[in-house]
C-alpha cells in the first residue's frame, strides 16, 4: 500500500470516526447588550423596515436636541412577529412612529423592539 492510500484510508477513518461528535450548533442570541428594564420611547421615522431571518430590523431616524440621529432597531424573526399581526409591508419608508425599545447598554443609538405605535394608531407589540 502506498504512502498516499494510507494517509487517505487514516483521514477517511478519522472523518468516520469524529462524525458522531459533530453536534448542531445551536445559535441562540443574548440579550444582555440590551437594558431590558428600561423601555425608551423614539418618535421616528422610518428609513428602512428590512422582513428578514433571522432578525426583522427597523433603521429609523430621531430628532434629538435639533440633531438628526439614526437607530438601528433589531427585532425577532418574521415568524414570530407575524403573530403579533405584522407584515413584510407593516413599515413603509417615510412613515412616522413611535418605537419602544429597549436601549443598547453601551448608549449606541440602537435597541431591541418592544412594540410600535402607528401614526393612525394601530398598535404592534408592546407600548404604554
Amino acid at each position: 500500500m502506498t504512502m498516499i492510500r494510507k494517509f487517505m484510508l487514516a483521514l477517511i477513518g478519522a472523518a468516520v470516526l469524529a462524525a458522531p461528535l459533530a453536534l448542531p450548533a445551536s445559535a441562540h442570541h443574548s440579550y444582555s447588550m440590551f437594558d431590558m428594564r428600561r423601555t425608551v420611547v423614539l418618535d421616528a421615522t422610518v428609513v428602512q423596515f428590512r422582513w428578514q431571518n433571522p432578525h426583522a430590523f427597523i433603521r429609523a431616524t430621531v430628532q434629538a436636541g435639533g440633531q438628526t440621529e439614526e437607530w438601528s432597531i433589531e427585532m425577532t424573526s418574521p415568524n414570530n412577529l407575524t403573530q403579533e399581526g405584522w407584515t413584510r409591508t407593516s413599515l413603509r419608508q417615510g412613515d412616522r412612529v413611535q418605537i419602544y425599545v429597549h436601549p443598547l447598554r453601551s448608549g449606541a443609538r440602537g435597541g431591541s423592539y418592544v412594540g410600535v405605535r402607528k401614526a393612525d394608531g394601530t398598535v404592534l407589540g408592546t407600548v404604554e
